[in-house]
Parts: C-alpha cells; structure tokens; sequence
C-alpha cells in the first residue's frame, strides 16, 4: 500500500508539481500528453458523460424533425437521394438494426407533409428543431467555457446557415465524391497501377476524411467563441479515428449480441439506437475537449476542471490585470482583450472573464464596443486606489450572496476595522498608475511565473 502511495505521489509531482528548471521539448510535450490524458478521462467520467446523455433525449426528440426540415431543403437542390446512404453509413455500426432504423425514419419523414401540420403543427417542428441546436450550442459552450451568449442575430444566422446551408453543402460534397469516383473508375487511367492504388486510398480513407470535416465544421462554427483552425482539425481528426475504430468494436460487439436481442426482444432496436447515439456524442464532445485544451493549455495546469482561487489569488489576480490594462493604456497600444490576457497571464479564460467582469462592475474598467471587446480604464489610473480596488474585490457580489444582514460581534468588527487600517497604512495611497509603471509580462517569463502560483 505505501508503494502504490509513493508511486501515485511521485506520478503526481511529475504531472502537475512546480518545475526548477526548463524541461526539454519532448518532455514537455509527453507531460502535455499525459496531463491532457488526465483531463479527458475527468471530463468523460463528469461532466461530459452528463451532456451526452442529455443530448441522447434531445436527438431523439429532434431526429424526425431535423430530417424532415433538411429533407425538404435538399428536395429543392436535387440531392436529397443522399439522405438515406448518409443515415446508413451513420448508423452502419447497428448493423441490420440500422438498415431497419433507418427505413422506419425515413418513412417517418416521407409520410410528414408540413402542409397538413397547420401552424401549430409547423411551430412546433420548428421548435424541436431549434430545441437541439440551442442543447448543442450550450453543451459546447460549456466545453469552451464560455459565460456569455452570442447577440440573437448571431444565433438567429448560426442555426439559419445549421438548417439550411449545412446539410445542402454537406450532401452536395457527398454526392459529388461518389460522382467522382463512379466517373474515374470507367476512365483509362486505372489501368495505371499508381492511380489505382491512389484511388482505392481516397475510398478508403474518404469516409474518415468526411466524418472528420464534419466535426472540424462543428468545432469551428457552433461555440460562442473563436476557434483556431489547427486546434479544431487535430481534435476532428482524433475524433474521426475514435469514429471508425469505435464502430468496428460496436460491429463485433453487434454481431455477437443475440443473447441481448432474446432478453430485450423489440425494445433492442430503440436500445442500440439510444448506446449509439450516446457514444457518438461522446466522441463528438473528445475531440471537442481536445481542440480546446489544445488551443488553451493554460487550462491543463490544474487537476480540477477549472482553476479555483483562493483569496489571495483572486486578489493577486485583480491587481494583475488591472495593472496590465492601465500600463497598455498608458503606452497607447491596443487594448487588452480577454483571451490575450488570458495568454499572457497563463491563467484559464474563465478565470480572467470573471475578474474582467468584477472589475466592471465595481466601477475600475470599461469595455469596448468591438466583437471581441476590449478592456480600458473607467477614470483615470491615478484617481484610482489600490485600497479600493482590493476592496472592491473582497466585496464582490455580498449584497447578492445574503451575507449582508449576517450579525457581527464586537471582536470580528475590530479585526476587520483593524485590517482595513493596516491595509490603508500599508498601501500609502497607492494608485492603479503607481501599479502600472511596475508591471510588465515578460514572454520568457510568462509560462515559468504564473500569478496563480502559491508563493
């Protein structure tokens, strides 16, 4: 036992214990790795496995709906043939449970004609569709760590180009492969034994390279935040590989399922169909957490799924940032925005926005008007105190806490009149400008210092 203790203590200080000294490259990476490895195994056992089986309800609720919309949208371009090859190649892992799943929705959305829904009918179609991609967005959102929502046009245009731009670009580039290919295999130039081999690789690799595009498209256009390119592919493409490999086991595992189809008898079918769905909103929502720990690493230096502050770090951290915004201003440079200063700081975003907001709201800083705004001073830097601000930062929210009435004794009152004193006496007035001409974020210090560091 007190092997296994000091084995587990000594995995621990080499994940995530202070460095003295900068580690070589690729021991950096594989203790990335590892610590990313951590993070997704934390994610899936929480959080994670929560929303995908939200998102089980959802689909379901939603699935006939979705069709029936994408289908008459694809009707007017001519390539709704594509609905149903696209529905078996998704549920191709069922089996033939899939072949009849996906005849029984087809028939569902063949046989819903939105001319006899009436108003009320129409509505509601639209509603459950709207329903799924608003619990998408969310459920993104969450993974992201975003607080805020986009502005309602944004969303109006985002769930405009998911019902209507989406499935006809996506199943026009379907069609068109498979039109492509069907046209080269009658061409002379198979007979070259290269163009052959290149041919039978993009056959094979095509339904990856699809899935793949496909999930990158959602990595990238659904979150209410910006999404590099590079960090959506790489968690596309890992995502894409656990598609395929996943559903050959989930195959073998159906071929070998008779005991499970005899227990549960015509119930199996709606059953199969709920695991599938479950594991691929799973594998959607991996690579989704995978593109976002690759594009902020700063969130993989805490073993919790978000950093918690103590008291003195949410303090450090106010002055961290209130300090870097009045020094920017002061230089005439651009205006820090949350994600930069989320970088420079090494801090996790969320973190940063709440002490942005904090700052706002007690009267220290402004936002700018941009889509990805900025934060400026509110008053002049000078006019502002450092007693103040900490005080402010203490203060935060007590009024919507209910602490407010909570009854002091004469002993508390006096520590705190004491501390507010001694911080007054200590700080000597001050300014947020005295702050700002002392600080500075050094770019080779910046990964090694980080302001949330005990010490």
């Amino acid at each position: 036992m007190n092997r296994l203790q000091s084995v587990a203590e000594r995995i621990d200080s080499l994940l995530w214990g202070p460095q003295t000294a900068t580690p070589p490259r690729w021991q950096a990476r594989l203790r990335w790795l590892a610590r990313l490895l951590y993070a997704l195994a934390r994610d899936l056992t929480g959080n994670l496995s929560l929303q995908s089986m939200g998102l089980v309800y959802t689909t379901l609720l939603s699935l006939v709906p979705l069709l029936a919309v994408s289908f008459s949208v694809l009707k007017g371009f001519g390539v709704h043939n594509q609905l149903e090859p696209f529905l078996l190649s998704a549920l191709e892992p069922l089996g033939e449970s899939g072949v009849e799943i996906v005849g029984r929705i087809i028939g569902f959305v063949d046989n819903m004609q939105v001319g006899v829904l009436g108003s009320v009918g129409l509505a509601t179609l639209i509603f459950t569709v709207i329903s799924l991609i608003q619990k998408i967005e969310q459920v993104f959102n969450s993974t992201w760590r975003v607080t805020e929502q986009r502005r309602f046009a944004q969303r109006f245009g985002l769930y405009l180009s998911v019902l209507l731009v989406g499935p006809v670009l996506f199943f026009s580039a379907v069609g068109l492969s498979a039109s492509l290919s069907h046209q080269l295999a009658g061409q002379p130039l198979i007979a070259s034994p290269v163009i052959a081999a290149l041919i039978e690789t993009f056959g094979q690799l095509g339904p990856y390279l699809m899935i793949s595009l496909t999930f990158a498209f959602f990595y990238m256009v659904i979150p209410s935040t910006r999404v590099s390119l590079r960090s959506a592919l790489i968690g596309a493409l890992v995502a894409g590989l656990l598609w395929e490999v996943v559903g050959d086991l989930f195959s073998a595992f159906m071929a070998g399922s008779t005991r499970f189809m005899a227990i549960y008898s015509s119930l199996a079918i709606l059953m199969l169909l709920m695991i599938w769905i479950h594991i691929g909103w799973s594998i959607l929502l991996i690579g989704a957490s995978i593109a976002f720990y690759h594009q902020h690493p700063e969130y993989l230096t805490t073993r919790t799924h978000d950093l918690r502050l103590s008291n003195r770090q949410r303090e450090r951290l106010a002055l961290m940032v209130a300090g870097q915004i009045a020094r920017r201003h002061a230089i005439g440079e651009p205006a820090w925005t949350c994600h930069d200063l989320s970088s420079a700081l090494a801090v996790p975003r969320i973190n940063t926005q709440n002490t942005l907001t904090m700052l706002e709201r007690s009267g220290f800083l402004l936002r700018t008007a941009d889509e990805d705004p900025g934060y400026v001073p509110a008053r002049a830097p000078e006019s502002i105190r450092i007693a103040d601000l900490l005080d402010a930062t203490r203060r935060f929210e007590e009024r919507a806490s209910g602490c407010l009435g909570t009854v002091l004794d004469d002993g508390v009152r006096h520590i705190e009149e004491t501390l507010a004193a001694a911080f007054a006496n200590a700080l000597d007035d001050m300014t947020l400008k005295d702050l700002a001409a002392t600080q500075y974020v050094s770019e080779h210090l910046k990964a090694q210092q980080k302001p949330c560091d005990s010490g």
